[in-house]
């Protein structure tokens, strides 16, 4: 299974990305339209006047912008910008069992209250065993070739995400911290630990408590977004494997 996109994308040239979820982009009949950007992270690399990107469009009569920034083309990769699929190609690729790692379960919600005011994006349960938490993060980020690397900002809300992990991992159930990286140009993963030491520090803390980290690549074009292969996670320091 896959995140199918309901109509074909289409075409466009970035002119600017402003108020972090508004980006103005010139069609290919030369109309210039404002786009809702799905993504509430810096887009380093990804923000430059003049790249390609793709746009769907919605025809909800309730919407303010009927279209929305879906994936952007840099050199020959193509990025994923829209925080709002992760979950679903996630959720779909483990009801497909094309996560090892996390099949068996024949229960899976998604958005269940838990820890401190939190919601987990995925829970898996199966009788007889322990629930399974997993948190989804995006990965769009890339500075140098082919390493994917996350934040591309300062997030509190992914360092509270971990530490709610560790304490699911505390209580004895699986916690799992999943990576997804929407670039078709990345062969590995690691934190960027110079953009948020806070949240670097959250994770040795939430890895040394039990949570397990997983990170996988996507396939993307301009019909679809599918789950990929796992990706290997790069220490970052030769001493400190993860």
């Amino acid at each position: 299974m896959s995140l199918k996109f309901p109509a074909p994308l289409q075409e466009a040239t970035l002119i600017k990305r402003y108020k972090r979820f508004l980006a103005d982009v010139e069609l290919a009949d030369g109309r210039v339209v404002t786009a809702h950007v799905a993504n509430s992270g810096s887009m380093m690399g990804l923000n430059e006047p003049g790249l390609t990107v793709w746009l769907s469009r919605s025809d909800n009569p309730a919407r303010k912008l009927p279209y929305s920034w879906e994936l952007v083309a840099v050199g020959d990769a193509l990025i994923g910008v829209n925080t709002a699929h992760p979950n679903a190609i996630v959720a779909a690729a483990i009801k497909d069992g094309r996560v090892p790692e996390l099949a068996g379960y024949s229960e899976l919600r998604r958005e269940v209250k838990y820890g401190a005011n939190s919601r987990i994006d995925i829970l898996l349960q199966e009788p007889e065993r322990s629930d399974c938490y997993v948190e989804v993060k995006n990965v769009t980020l890339a500075r140098e070739p082919g390493y994917g690397e996350f934040p591309d900002a300062v997030t509190a809300r992914g360092t509270k995400h971990l530490h709610e992990l560790a304490n699911v991992a505390a209580r004895g159930a699986r916690a799992v911290m999943f990576y997804l990286i929407q670039r078709t140009d990345c062969h590995s993963f690691r934190l960027a630990d110079d953009i948020d030491p806070a949240y670097a520090e959250a994770f040795d803390r939430a890895k040394a408590a039990g949570v397990e980290i997983l990170c996988y690549d996507c396939h993307i074009s301009a019909e679809e977004i599918r789950l990929g292969s796992p990706v290997p996670i790069i220490p970052r320091f030769p001493c400190d494997p993860l």
